[in-house]
């Protein structure tokens, strides 16, 4: 067993695809005519931008997803950039890495584990 997809529930599918494509600028968007949807493809693993409805809705209400990056300090600047908050962390652990929570724009966590290069200053 292996992780395959990771569902992120947004309010409006379109705005959140348009998000995501530029906090993942390796993803390659894969269209599923079939069902007129687009993932996001990241070496294998796919990024499922969905709509929120009564049963899952958008927030942080439990499990983040955390992604490797090879400099913590400038993907949480990237992050920001694109409208993203620090929400919590940095904090460190294992192996000299260190790691942090950023909330979309959408009320939804991502989770960022990489080296800091240079001091983060927490909100």
């Amino acid at each position: 067993m292996y992780p395959l997809a990771v569902l992120v529930h947004v309010p409006d599918v379109a705005k959140g695809l348009e998000w995501y494509k530029k906090a993942f600028p390796g993803a390659v968007p894969v269209y599923h005519p079939d069902f007129d949807f687009t993932a996001l493809d990241l070496n294998g693993f796919s990024l499922e931008i969905v709509q929120a409805d009564e049963k899952v809705g958008t927030g942080k209400s439990g499990t983040v997803v955390y992604w490797s990056v090879d400099n913590l300090s400038v993907a949480l600047a990237r992050f920001k950039e694109l409208g993203a908050c620090l929400y919590r962390g940095p904090m460190d652990i294992e192996g000299g890495l260190s790691m942090c929570q950023v909330e979309d724009p959408f009320g939804n966590l991502i989770g960022l584990r990489g080296k800091i290069t240079q001091k983060i200053i927490q909100e």
